[in-house]
């Protein structure tokens, strides 16, 4: 089986850089045994999008706002292993 792949598209212009690598570092921290890689992905036009795979799981625009990581975290769980748990994220 494959590990996934997360992808993070921040905005350049927007300076979403230093947000979208503390979040990548964040995922890595929980699931760095779990997953191929986290990148990112430099964007423009107010983009903040992240990719689980090909598979979007979080979107500024749709999700108004940015995730809280403990939120992030439980997204990309869902998607990698449902019945795993997070610990105290979890309650």
């Amino acid at each position: 089986m494959h590990k996934p792949k997360i992808t993070i598209q921040y905005c350049v212009l927007c300076q979403w850089l230093l947000r979208s690598g503390w979040l990548a570092q964040e995922l890595l921290s929980t699931f760095s045994d779990d997953l191929a890689e986290v990148s990112l992905s430099p964007a423009s036009k107010g983009t903040f999008k992240i990719y689980y795979n090909n598979t979007l799981i979080w979107c500024r625009e749709l999700d108004e706002g940015f995730p809280e990581a403990k939120i992030l975290k439980r997204r990309v769980r869902d998607q990698l292993d449902p019945s795993r748990s997070l610990g105290h994220i979890d309650t």
